[in-house]
């Protein structure tokens, strides 16, 4: 491995003195002069009808400011989701916003608005609405079948399979796909494993709730709020805003989190954006957690059945999933569909098919949340490989080895032209040799189901698997005449620090002190380049590789400069110490600092004039304003990835269960990547 300087190396982030010292701004923390605040009125049932809204007395109450309706924001196509609405599909549904002096005001207003509801069919279970006769979440159906809305009913057949406790694999399905012959896979099978399993669903809950500010000023709007992404959450705002992305300033220096919840911002945020121009203040709007509770977002529920095939020696012949998700009122929840993904690669089935509903329900609206569709199927499928290992005298690691991805192992559903997608790499069998030794897995084996009491000792292992990367973004950074080297970021500050991270490949490349870069993120109008959502787990793998793109750029240029005024070729300079010099004779060079004022007189793709033509948009205005400012380093990520990238964890874990009260306490865990 490389001797890195930076890369891998403990530091102070780059923002944790304004976190320690209170000096970092969420949200919430800003204020605008005669800014008022919002306030929402929700749904108190989980589907209904506004049959009569009278709000004339709110708005006669000293202090309001204005009212916001489902009328004043632009219609979503089904099964899209508009913010506000006068047919709510789930209980906390926001219905109306009133804006007030302030928020004791706008909640009294809230209070006086007469409104009555005409109450409709809900459904809380996928299953209820699959039943014939049974009530759909929505009127025009429930579920997603291609790109329409549909409705789906179980027949007797599927009925009598649930009767007797088994989920049904027949009838129906919206989406499946498979590969191989499954039916021949279980019939040449030595055991196969046929269990219903549930997945539940859980809120996001992220520390800080989804609260925003916004003003206009001069055609543009200004909005505060909290988002994972800075650079992706431009076009949500726009489309909300009805505006063109240049004429949108986001502020995100801090997020409290979001867990995919806010990958591009959040549905909620175009209310105070919209109320604020159509009464001409600032508004705030700060979500309580009994809010976010309902508007915040939940991992999509999955019910599945699985007939998985083995062979006496572990090896999976054959995986048949029928799955159904829960994926709230809106939009298109894919998990149910996409564990398939991680199952097919995590387990390597020889065959596996994948049938599949996505059911709405009146429950609070789904989103991605950490691993969407790995988490469950890890969390679903690995007990079955262990009672398979129980039932076939198996060691539990054995028959992770056996079917373990190798190399670029493909998986997946087929593409249009037949063919898998494959992995980048995977080296499971060196993380499961690594993990056992680490973690003593046989010494530990011979405590699993010992008692004390009533608390029992579990030894476990399992291997996951997500996506861990994506490629193709965009680096930003110049060497200024001070010497100085400044890295743009639009990468969110959602609490990992990813943004800060990633951003020190750029001065590695350049053999840059940490200490001497300055780090500009958080705010769309300080030049930011295209940057990867920070969701799905892609955000180091993306921008370690945008940014070290950025700073090879940087480098090839002050190579080259040193060429030009020195003499030579660009191949006789090297760059480290805050120089560009000669190989042999470092004496003859450049300091980094006059390395950026040549560039400036060179002008040119030197000093950003000129830009690569491969380059995103956003990237090439933000660089053109940054012009002139110094040597530029700017670049897109298109170094090889062999395949998608994808992380591999294996876990072994220890744990003392209380078989009285449920209790269980982790005694230890290794974690082999």
């Amino acid at each position: 491995m490389p001797d890195y300087k930076l890369i891998g190396k403990n530091y102070t982030t780059t923002d944790l003195r304004a976190k320690v010292t209170g000096r970092a701004k969420y949200a919430e923390d800003f204020r605008a002069d005669g800014m008022v605040f919002l306030k929402l009125l929700l749904s108190p049932m989980p589907h209904a009808r506004v049959r009569r809204l009278d709000a004339s007395a709110a708005l006669a109450m000293p202090g309001v400011e204005g009212i916001l309706t489902a009328d004043d924001l632009p219609t979503v196509d089904a099964p899209g989701e508009a913010g506000l609405t006068n047919e709510p599909l789930y209980e906390g549904e926001p219905v109306l916003a009133i804006a007030a002096v302030d928020e004791q005001t706008a909640s009294e207003a809230i209070e006086a608005i007469q409104i009555d509801y005409e109450a409709l069919p809900f459904c809380m279970d996928p299953l209820d609405s699959l039943r014939p006769g049974g009530p759909n979440a929505r009127l025009d159906g429930n579920t997603m079948v291609g790109r329409e809305l549909a409705t789906i009913k179980w027949t007797e057949t599927e009925l009598a399979e649930l009767a007797a406790g088994r989920l049904p694999m027949s009838g129906e399905f919206a989406a499946e796909w498979a590969v191989g012959d499954v039916d021949a896979g279980l019939a040449a099978a030595d055991l196969v494993v046929d269990e219903s399993i549930y997945h539940q669903s859980l809120g996001h809950q992220p520390l800080e709730t989804r609260s925003c500010m916004a003003y206009w000023e001069n055609g543009k709007v200004y909005v505060y709020g909290s988002t994972q992404s800075t650079a992706r959450t431009v076009g949500a705002v726009a489309r909300w805003a009805e505006v063109e992305p240049e004429n949108v300033v986001l502020v995100a220096e801090f997020c409290g989190g979001g867990f995919g919840s806010k990958g591009a911002g959040s549905t909620c945020m175009r209310f105070p954006i919209v109320m604020s121009k159509k009464i001409g203040k600032p508004v705030m709007m700060r979500v309580s957690r009994r809010e976010e509770n309902f508007i915040g977002r939940a991992r999509p529920a999955v019910q599945a059945r699985a007939k998985v095939g083995f062979r006496s020696d572990g090896r999976i012949l054959a995986m048949d999933l029928f799955t159904i998700g829960d994926g709230g009122p809106y939009g298109r929840s894919g998990d149910h569909m996409s564990m398939a993904n991680i199952a097919s690669l995590a387990y390597q089935p020889e065959s596996i098919r994948v049938r599949g509903i996505g059911v709405y329900t009146n429950t609070p609206p789904r989103a991605a949340q950490r691993a969407p569709g790995g988490e469950q199927a890890v969390t679903m499928l690995a007990p079955l490989l262990d009672r398979a290992a129980r039932q076939l005298g198996i060691d539990r690691t054995d028959i992770i080895r056996i079917n373990a991805p190798a190399g670029q192992a493909a998986f997946g559903a087929p593409g249009r032209d037949g063919q898998q997608g494959n992995a980048s790499s995977a080296f499971v069998h060196e993380a499961l040799d690594k993990g056992m030794v680490e973690f003593d897995w046989s010494e530990r084996l011979r405590r699993s189901g010992q008692r004390n009491g009533s608390k029992a000792t579990g030894i476990g292992v399992a291997l996951s698997t997500f996506s861990a990367g994506s490629s193709g973004m965009d680096g930003l950074l110049v060497i200024r005449p001070d010497g100085h080297l400044q890295i743009q970021t639009g990468v969110g500050n959602l609490g990992t620090e990813s943004f800060s991270d990633c951003s020190r490949a750029g001065a590695e490349a350049l053999d840059m002190p940490w200490e001497k870069v300055e780090l500009v993120w958080g705010a769309t109008d300080r030049n930011l380049p295209w940057s990867a959502m920070s969701v799905g787990s892609q955000t180091t793998h993306a921008h370690t590789r945008a940014n070290w793109a950025a700073g090879l750029d940087a480098k090839r240029k002050l190579q080259e400069l040193a060429a030009l005024d020195l003499g030579g070729t660009p191949h006789d300079y090297d760059v480290a110490d805050e120089r560009v010099f000669k190989r042999g004779a470092p004496s003859q060079g450049l300091s980094f600092a006059q390395a950026a004022e040549r560039a400036i007189a060179r002008g040119g793709r030197f000093d950003g004039h000129e830009l690569p033509d491969d380059i995103n948009g956003m990237t090439a205005t933000s660089a053109t304003a940054l012009a002139g400012r110094g040597l530029m380093g700017v670049a897109k990520d298109t170094f090889a990835t062999g395949g998608r990238v994808m992380g591999f964890v294996v876990g072994f874990a220890e744990v003392e269960v209380d078989v009285e009260t449920g209790a269980i306490r982790m005694v230890d865990y290794v974690g082999s990547a």
